[in-house]
């Protein structure tokens, strides 16, 4: 006879401890909910109100119709029905981008289930001691949210109920997803919305060519989007963004002499005209779509009344 159990012994042995671990833990469920059937009832409503807590789809915002190249270069758009630059959502964010907006807004997101602590803590003491707000100690899951909400008025109720939402959002989208959602409906000055047209409008580019300097101050912006009109005291904005820049070098993000150069670079003036390169065929696919009879309808998160075409141009061998 062997001296030790063997596998199938020890396996039956956690079973039946499981088994006796479960059955205790629901013994002990059933007698909470004898002994407290209110306190039971409210905390079941509670649980379905959280399951069930997020729209579908999160945003329902109209989309500009989008036309690039293979290359991602950008064709042509036409803006959305609400008269905003809105571009669709990217799947995907540029890393100089990624890790300006999280050294500024939200430092801990990587780490956090949806709501920070140890930030609503720090809000809740600068808020005290000056005697005003001038923090709200908002997670970038729950700027999403806000944002889906269309930004309503900042109360402690909406702060609790903004928490609430943003846990359950955390088991729904990824991280890499969260980001990318508030880069593509957070606020740009004026009427640009998202990273991507925000990235085309004030500097002519698509987001993957973003200098430290434009990412930098593309992350700051949403904080006080107004800052990014000339005569609006664009100072503040250009000492905001250059207190990033030192912040990403202290963290050894850049070198200092990427740091001290990207300080020297001027913020946008006025905003760019988008590319018009094929506006006949744009005027196509937007035809074309609104044909569809899935047009201006929820699907994938997003309404259909705006869309991102890609065209094989240039061809290849001209590339």
């Amino acid at each position: 006879m062997d001296a030790f159990p063997t596998f199938e012994a020890k396996f039956t042995l956690l079973k039946v401890s499981f088994k006796i671990k479960l059955y205790t833990f629901w013994q002990r469920v059933k007698g909470f909910v004898k002994r407290h059937p209110k306190s039971s009832a409210a905390l079941v409503l509670l649980l379905l109100a959280w399951i069930f807590c997020l729209p579908s789809p999160l945003f329902q915002k109209p989309l500009s119709t989008v036309l690039e190249d293979r290359r991602g270069e950008l064709l042509g758009a036409r803006i959305a029905e609400d008269g905003q630059w809105r571009f669709p959502t990217s799947d995907s964010l540029p890393t100089k981008y990624e890790q300006c907006v999280v050294a500024f807004e939200d430092k801990r997101f990587w780490v956090h289930p949806g709501v920070d602590p140890l930030s609503l803590a720090r809000a809740l003491w600068l808020n005290v001691k000056n005697a005003r707000v001038v923090s709200g100690g908002s997670t970038l899951t729950m700027q999403v949210i806000r944002l889906s909400r269309d930004n309503p008025s900042r109360t402690v109720l909406e702060k609790i109920l903004e928490a609430f939402m943003s846990t359950r959002l955390e088991l729904t989208y990824s991280k890499k997803e969260i980001l990318c959602l508030y880069a593509s409906n957070a606020p740009f000055g004026g009427n640009v919305v998202g990273l991507e047209a925000a990235s085309w409008r004030y500097y002519g580019k698509r987001p993957g060519l973003l200098t430290w300097a434009e990412a930098a101050t593309l992350a700051v912006l949403p904080n006080s989007p107004a800052l990014i009109h000339p005569g609006r005291n664009r100072a503040v904005l250009l000492a905001k963004r250059n207190r990033l820049l030192q912040k990403l070098w202290e963290e050894g993000r850049m070198s200092a002499s990427e740091c001290n150069y990207s300080k020297e670079e001027p913020l946008p003036e006025q905003p760019l005209p988008l590319p018009q390169l094929a506006p006949h065929l744009l005027d196509r696919l937007i035809l074309e779509s609104q044909r569809s009879p899935s047009y201006g309808k929820p699907t994938a998160g997003k309404k259909v009344n705006g869309q991102r075409s890609t065209v094989n141009f240039p061809p290849p061998n001209i590339a």
